[in-house]
């Protein structure tokens, strides 16, 4: 086998095997979106939102937007996601913004963003819209339905 041979066939194995960890990435930023998503839901947070934004922005891989009612359920809503993460996937918060206003909290998993919003917040900024471009993933409610894609 030539050098050049020898070296292309490296070259390709190690892209091969960064294929399989960016995919396996891409499949555990989705379930930790959709049990950031649980968490909410078991809250009564209303009209969840799981947007896979990573084709469009470098920002995360996935975007959650949930509405709470109160401040109190906005907290309450908070503390839920930051215990479930915890507690199920061994993660910390890298950053989380809001939480002592309550209208509107940022919390920052790297590959997840989630933002609990109050509704006036919710539609005064419309995340929604601006990031209409992004895939829209099933959630299925406490009811049993699913959320459409896009």
């Amino acid at each position: 086998m030539s050098e050049y041979t020898q070296a292309n066939s490296i070259s390709q194995s190690a892209f091969l095997n960064s294929s399989k960890v960016s995919a396996t990435h891409a499949d555990e930023s989705r379930e930790l979106a959709l049990a950031i998503a649980e968490a909410a839901a078991d809250r009564k947070a209303g009209d969840i939102v799981l947007l896979h934004v990573a084709d469009v922005s470098y920002l995360a891989d996935y975007f959650a937007i949930v509405t709470g009612y109160s401040r109190v359920q906005v907290r309450a809503i908070a503390d839920a996601i930051e215990d479930k993460v915890v507690k199920e996937w061994h993660r910390k918060l890298l950053r989380t913004e809001g939480k002592n206003e309550g209208t509107w909290v940022l919390q920052d998993y790297g590959d997840v963003l989630v933002h609990i919003m109050m509704p006036s917040e919710r539609e005064f900024y419309n995340l929604e819209a601006f990031w209409g471009h992004a895939e829209r993933i099933d959630f299925p409610t406490a009811s049993g339905d699913g959320r459409t894609t896009k």
